[in-house]
């Protein structure tokens, strides 16, 4: 058995002063006060927040097929020291899961190297290139969801079939909303930071003008969908209104578009991810949009590439970051401790939400439970310093950054996974 003595723990919405027993994986008892015994494996945790595990529903694993960016095992180390239990992973690997002998492959390379929970996407088309449509019905049951991220799905009449046989199957769609007659070319935001240093510039109806088209084929087909990594203001107000009339739509945002804005860009490749960091008037919406309900769900978009992809500054560096190890204590010091958000808030947004919305079980600490919890100090005061990822990538927008926040335990399934 193991107790966890004297953390503030995150019952019922609310933060108490609770011991929690832990007993062959499973929540055994939560109280003020739990006599040790000696046979206990003890854990004192004074001036520690006991949180449910996170989820976060958009990572790039990168295996097979891009070992040397990341790997499941790196990558789910990653994830527990984020305090991350589950991860849904993203499909844009070699093969592509996108029939049931490739999703099998995947799935055996989990079993045998994930520390946490992993939930693979199935691409929405035949190797997420944008035409034949995958078997649905033969996937649904094994898949957190659809997805062909990375690309938006061009074809309005494709993405209408695909969310009538998504519908049909029972499953959810999350879709990477991007047109590409909008690049032009494109690498950062079409703004200020763009105009001032010659860059070229994405604009924000390439987001905004996908994200109008498909809640127009979800009132139509009724088909879940979820829009990942949502970035501009205009995708905020489309997906309230489209809430508002009760659309079965979901969303999620991530940490860097919360926190940065275009004009906190260096000429550096850690700086540049898809979509691209927005004005302050989209970060100031998307804020506003967590506050009251439109987004539900922060996922972190991790996607890794090796020290050389993502060193050949802002216009030749692959798109991606990461993200897993630095989105609890980012977004803690950002939001929570200026007063932003509240720290019931953010737990919802990373861990109870994202089950919910993609039915992953958890979120929840109470007796009967699955004990899988992340524990973290919130005085914990440093710096973020990529040499000590435990991912294998290391381009990220928050490096060197003051935070608060340190994870000291994740537990899954009741076993240890990150200790500090």
């Amino acid at each position: 058995m193991m107790l966890l003595r004297h953390g503030c723990v995150f019952i019922n919405e609310n933060f108490e002063k609770r011991d929690v027993l832990i007993d062959d994986g499973i929540i055994a008892d939560i109280s003020p006060s739990i006599e040790c015994n000696d046979s206990f494996d003890l854990y004192e945790l004074d001036n520690c927040f006991i949180f449910p595990g996170f989820a976060d529903v958009h990572v790039h694993l990168r295996e097979p097929g891009f070992s040397y960016k990341e790997t499941i095992q790196t990558g789910t180390k990653a994830a527990a020291r984020g305090g991350f239990t589950a991860v849904c992973a993203m499909p844009n690997t070699k093969p592509v899961p996108d029939n049931a002998d490739t999703l099998s492959e995947i799935e055996k390379l989990i079993k045998k190297k994930a520390c946490v929970d992993v939930y693979p996407y199935a691409a929405i088309t035949i190797g997420e290139n944008g035409g034949e449509l995958v078997d649905f019905k033969k996937l649904v049951g094994r898949v957190a969801g659809f997805s062909d991220d990375g690309r938006g799905v061009q074809s309005r009449e494709l993405m209408r079939l695909a969310m009538l046989e998504v519908k049909d199957a029972g499953g959810i769609i999350a879709a990477h909303c991007e047109d590409d007659t909008l690049l032009n070319g494109g690498y950062i935001h079409d703004g200020e930071y763009a105009r001032i240093h010659g860059h070229r510039g994405i604009c924000s109806e390439s987001e905004w003008g996908q994200v109008k088209r498909d809640i127009e084929l979800v009132r139509e087909t009724g088909c879940r969908y979820h829009i990942c990594h949502v970035s501009t203001k205009e995708s905020v107000e489309l997906i309230r209104k489209a809430k508002a009339e009760g659309l079965p739509i979901s969303c999620e945002t991530a940490p860097h578009y919360l926190t940065l804005t275009d004009m906190d860009i260096e000429e550096d490749g850690r700086f540049k991810m898809n979509p691209p960091l927005r004005s302050s008037e989209d970060r100031r919406a998307l804020t506003e949009g967590i506050l009251d309900g439109t987004i539900e769900v922060v996922a972190t978009d991790h996607a890794p590439h090796s020290e050389e992809e993502k060193g050949r500054g802002l216009e030749k560096s692959l798109m991606g970051v990461v993200g897993l190890e630095t989105a609890f204590p980012v977004l803690y010091t950002r939001l929570v401790k200026t007063g932003i958000l509240k720290l019931e808030k953010l737990i919802g947004l990373l861990s109870t939400n994202p089950r919910r919305i993609f039915n992953l079980g958890g979120g929840e600490i109470k007796i009967g439970a699955k004990a899988d919890l992340a524990v973290f100090n919130l005085d914990k005061h440093g710096r973020i310093n990529p040499e000590d990822f435990l991912s294998k990538g290391r381009a990220t927008p928050f490096a060197g950054m003051d935070i608060y926040g340190e994870s000291v335990l994740t537990l899954h399934d009741g076993k240890i996974v990150w200790r500090k």
